[in-house]
């Protein structure tokens, strides 16, 4: 029997419409697709992969949870698509929701996720966000559904309500969410580029992970690094992406010496033509150190946007 044609990653997410690196993600976390290597370690597709890949991304797009299709066979996926393409056509013959209307969704979708934050369910806190970016659209997803929600998940963390465990199991699910609103928003070549993390000491990333969606939404192109990193690491990142910005949270902990000493080093280290954005709720009470190295202290969701919107004409100009 001949042997089956083999792909590489480059071609399946060219052939399959899934990017590289959605495909990989779809292979470790779910066991969507199960490519063979090569002798030299690298992955190899078949024409049957490719296949399956095309109608998960049509079953993901129609709003299915990755987790919940990515083990049907390609009969049950035909299926399924068969049966949704009625009900498909049937809601693009009915008007749009109204933003209004929108925004009592996102208001249940807060409630909901929050509630699979509580039962430490990871597979339903996916298929919540999965399902609410297809319903709201990526910028009132990100505006009135992930803010409000990263939010509240800080301040029940907080009061104790929640274990530093939640609060990393949703760090984990809105990173690998990133892929999805990637895919939704993709940046310019010429996008400028930021640095997204979090001072050492600083171990929670929400705030982090947040701030990095939302840039990408401005069209910033951005590499985020993940929390808890010295000045000269993320002073690294900057000279090796050639960044013109760098976004940091400082989500709590009022009285941390070493964070003063670093945003000093980090201003050094990098200069005085790339810009530094610092945010997280507890960013306001180093303000006289923020103000002593130049940093743009972020307010508000809509007051990082306008900082966003100005840096960019900058980069322009």
């Amino acid at each position: 029997m001949d042997n089956p044609a083999q792909y590489l990653i480059s071609t399946v997410s060219k052939r399959s419409g899934v990017k590289s690196d959605l495909v990989r993600a779809w292979e470790r976390r779910y066991q969507a697709v199960k490519p063979t290597r090569t002798d030299g370690g690298h992955r190899v597709y078949t024409d049957l992969d490719i296949a399956r890949l095309k109608l998960l991304n049509q079953a993901t797009g129609n709003g299915h949870s990755i987790s919940q299709i990515a083990n049907l066979s390609l009969d049950e996926l035909k299926n399924l698509l068969k049966k949704e393409s009625d009900s498909i056509t049937q809601a693009l013959e009915k008007p749009k929701p109204s933003n209004g209307s929108r925004l009592h969704v996102a208001e249940d979708y807060v409630q909901k996720c929050y509630a699979a934050v509580l039962a430490f369910d990871a597979h339903a806190l996916e298929s919540h966000f999965e399902n609410a970016i297809v319903e709201l659209g990526t910028e009132i997803f990100i505006e009135k559904l992930l803010n409000p929600l990263l939010t509240l998940i800080g301040d029940r963390w907080r009061t104790g309500e929640l274990r530093p465990v939640h609060e990393h199991m949703a760090s984990s699910i809105v990173r690998s969410l990133t892929y999805i609103l990637r895919n939704n928003s993709p940046c310019s070549p010429n996008a400028p580029k930021m640095i997204v993390s979090t001072p050492i000491n600083q171990l929670h990333e929400l705030g982090a992970l947040l701030a990095g969606i939302i840039a990408e939404l401005k069209g910033w192109k951005v590499t985020y690094l993940g929390a808890n990193l010295p000045a000269e690491e993320i002073a690294a990142a900057v000279r090796f992406t050639n960044a013109r910005a760098v976004t940091l949270s400082i989500s709590y902990r009022t009285d941390d010496v070493l964070i003063a000493k670093e945003l000093r080093r980090l201003r050094k280290l990098i200069g005085n033509d790339v810009a530094l954005v610092v945010g997280g709720r507890a960013a306001g009470h180093y303000e006289a150190v923020l103000d002593q190295v130049g940093v743009l202290e972020i307010k508000s969701y809509d007051h990082f946007k306008e900082i966003l919107e100005e840096l960019s004409k900058r980069q322009t100009k």
